[in-house]
């Protein structure tokens, strides 16, 4: 897996966001001390987390209610024992996506579009995450991965879009991205340039003033998708990395994965749907949990999930209703339900 290059300030020290990123919060025990929980509750995720740690930016966890053990936030980061349980129909990679490598480091499963895997890291270890077990080494998500992986593009007219992910794109620093998006921009056949990232939720100082300028710069049309599963994660700071990525200009869409004890209330949906859009953000996509391995406790049942976006259509301006969406291994695209 890549590592980003540190960006530095005049005084020769890391930038402001990777300070963060390197104070984050990586031991149970911390966490729970920090919240005031059950010391029992950091010994349980410490045996169950397995390969897969705990790691939450401290701007994060400051969002997160004092002493409650449910609290939404948390949930979605605490390694929990149910993780070590195996369930039927899930498994490391559920969307089938090594199957669907064009290139080094570079996925291409619907028309038009291809996905172009920076880095495995991420600024937050969600324990839903559906690439939780993905080979990102093995799959060519490397900077010599990603060589070719332009290359692969770049030969290929019929791609017109291509999509940054990981693990995070904007784990990479300004410097690599200005790169990057200089090379995408020399390929004639390109239209748009998208980034999905959780980094302007879970570590706003990410969104920097250079960062948007060398967004703005490109030729690409912009569009940035966020991750966002609850209102409590968007607080001013959010806002404000937002109104900055807006600013580039880039369209700013958001994707919320509906999570058993999280967000399966159509009060919690209703409030985060509202939350985005005063943050100038559409609610693009509701997904139905991807069945990956260690994270069956979270499911909501299609019984439960339709009704629940029912409610929701019924209740907000069309603009503000996300579709309620399910991926599936070799179809052409989201299967929308209901």
């Amino acid at each position: 897996m890549p590592t980003a290059t540190l960006q530095r300030d005049t005084v020769g020290v890391a930038s402001g966001w990777q300070r963060e990123l390197a104070d984050a919060i990586r031991d149970p025990d911390e966490l729970c001390r920090v919240l005031g929980l059950d010391p029992g509750l950091a010994a349980a995720a410490r045996a169950s987390a397995g390969n897969f740690s705990l790691l939450v930016p401290r701007a994060f966890a400051a969002r997160m209610r004092p002493g409650d053990a449910r609290d939404p936030l948390l949930l979605q980061v605490l390694p929990q024992p149910a993780e070590t349980t195996d369930a039927a129909g899930y498994s490391a990679d559920p969307l089938g996506e090594t199957t669907a490598l064009a290139a080094p480091g570079l996925v291409k499963k619907y028309a038009g579009r291809a996905l172009l895997l920076l880095t495995g890291g991420c600024a937050i270890n969600c324990r839903y995450c559906f690439r939780r077990e993905f080979p990102y080494a093995a799959s060519g998500a490397t900077r010599r991965g990603v060589d070719e992986g332009l290359a692969a593009i770049a030969a290929d007219a019929s791609i017109t879009e291509v999509i940054l992910s990981g693990g995070d794109p904007l784990l990479a620093d300004d410097a690599f991205l200005h790169g990057l998006v200089a090379r995408l921009d020399g390929i004639p056949h390109l239209r748009r340039l998208r980034i999905h990232t959780r980094l302007p939720v879970v570590l706003p100082s990410r969104i920097t003033s250079d960062l948007v300028a060398l967004l703005g710069a490109s030729r690409l049309a912009r569009v940035v998708v966020l991750h966002a599963n609850h209102p409590a994660e968007l607080d001013a700071a959010v806002a404000d990395a937002v109104r900055r990525l807006a600013s580039a200009p880039a369209v700013v869409l958001n994707q919320a994965v509906l999570l058993a004890g999280v967000n399966d209330s159509a009060a919690v949906l209703g409030s985060l749907s509202e939350r985005l859009v005063e943050l100038g953000v559409v609610p693009y996509y509701l997904h139905l949990l991807d069945r990956v391995r260690g994270a069956a406790h979270f499911d909501v049942p299609d019984s439960r999930a339709l009704p629940l976006h029912r409610q929701l259509r019924d209740s907000l301006p069309g603009y503000a209703v996300p579709r309620l969406v399910r991926e599936v291994p070799g179809e052409p695209a989201k299967v929308w339900m209901g």
